[in-house]
């Protein structure tokens, strides 16, 4: 990673002394660099004219902090390259973030290999697009013109000034694969890192409730005989609840908007908080405190049914000793006209 890229962009600059267009580092910051890890001549000549702030190629504790895999000249593609065919539209996955120059080249380098392969299905109109940050991210990708430049981007290419001309060199082996209709051997598989993540955010110690009530417990609820108009009125319900990082719900919802079914008396999903008419809002009224609440709102769109409804919070709550327990509350019932 090279100077500019500590100096962020123009819409969101970075701190300190740093600056865009960098090629030349200063000497506070290049000892600072030092004492994590100063980096070797060859390295040093490899990435001209960046000079390097964070050798993160050559520094790996407690693991590597730049993957060694993303373009690894080996016999076999790396898995992290793809190409993906629909008809005439070709999807390049890659693993990091091209500028539109950028791109624009390795789409049109690719489009002109498979156009020229011989194959009559790829002599007509093709389409080529490229799906960023697929299965993996191995930061930014620049022309060797804006490398030059090292300006925020340039400096956040990895892999020195001949990146983009490795992902087209590889994509053209991919793209001769796929029209010879011939396997291609996984590369190398990236290492398993879970077990050596390194976490800075404050463990939740302990959820707890006033006395008396319980998790899921209504603090604030809907008013009495409440009739919302759509696409207009929003109704607000407060639970007692506990810290949402003991269970993300990953595969559910910590709010949900339910419809009465008239003809069997049961209760049916129609938003959850993946939807934008729906908010889910977490929070400790006092710092410190083992005490936490979540305010949902729902603002019924047009599109919502007639019909009674009730919103619901999800929730899991962390004991002292540790064990997490899942609950659910529900508000009072309302109708929607």
């Amino acid at each position: 990673m090279g100077f500019a890229f500590a100096a962020g962009t123009t819409d969101e600059p970075g701190a300190f002394d740093f600056t865009q267009g960098d090629d030349k580092g200063n000497p506070f910051w290049r000892m600072v660099r030092n004492v994590l890890k100063p980096p070797h001549r060859e390295q040093m000549e490899s990435h001209y004219p960046k000079p390097i702030l964070l050798d993160t190629g050559e520094m790996t504790k407690p693991y590597e902090w730049a993957t060694t895999l993303t373009l690894s000249l080996v016999p076999a593609l790396n898995s992290s390259l793809q190409i993906l065919c629909i008809g005439q539209l070709f999807i390049l996955s890659v693993p990091g973030e091209f500028t539109t120059m950028a791109g624009r080249r390795l789409r049109d380098a690719v489009k002109r290999h498979l156009q020229s392969s011989g194959n009559i299905e790829m002599s007509g109109e093709i389409h080529i697009v490229i799906a960023g940050l697929g299965n993996g991210y191995s930061q930014y990708v620049t022309t060797f013109e804006e490398y030059q430049a090292q300006r925020y981007e340039g400096a956040s290419t990895l892999f020195g000034p001949h990146t983009l001309s490795g992902y087209i060199q590889e994509f053209k082996k991919l793209s001769k694969s796929l029209v010879l209709d011939r396997p291609v051997q996984p590369g190398p598989q990236p290492p398993d890192l879970l077990d050596k993540q390194v976490s800075f955010l404050t463990p939740v110690v302990v959820d707890t409730t006033p006395a008396g009530d319980s998790f899921g417990d209504v603090i604030s609820d809907v008013p009495k005989n409440l009739s919302l108009k759509r696409g207009n009125d929003l109704v607000t319900v407060v639970f007692q609840s506990a810290c949402p990082r003991n269970d993300l719900l990953t595969e559910g919802t910590f709010a949900l908007v339910e419809r009465l079914e008239r003809d069997d008396k049961t209760w049916t999903p129609v938003y959850d908080d993946d939807d934008l008419c729906l908010r889910f809002k977490w929070s400790r009224p006092k710092k410190l405190s083992s005490r936490s609440e979540a305010t949902v709102e729902w603002r019924g769109p047009e599109s919502a049914s007639r019909g009674v409804y009730r919103i619901t919070h999800f929730g899991a709550a962390k004991s002292l000793f540790g064990s997490v327990q899942h609950f659910t509350g529900s508000s009072s019932v309302f109708a929607v006209t």
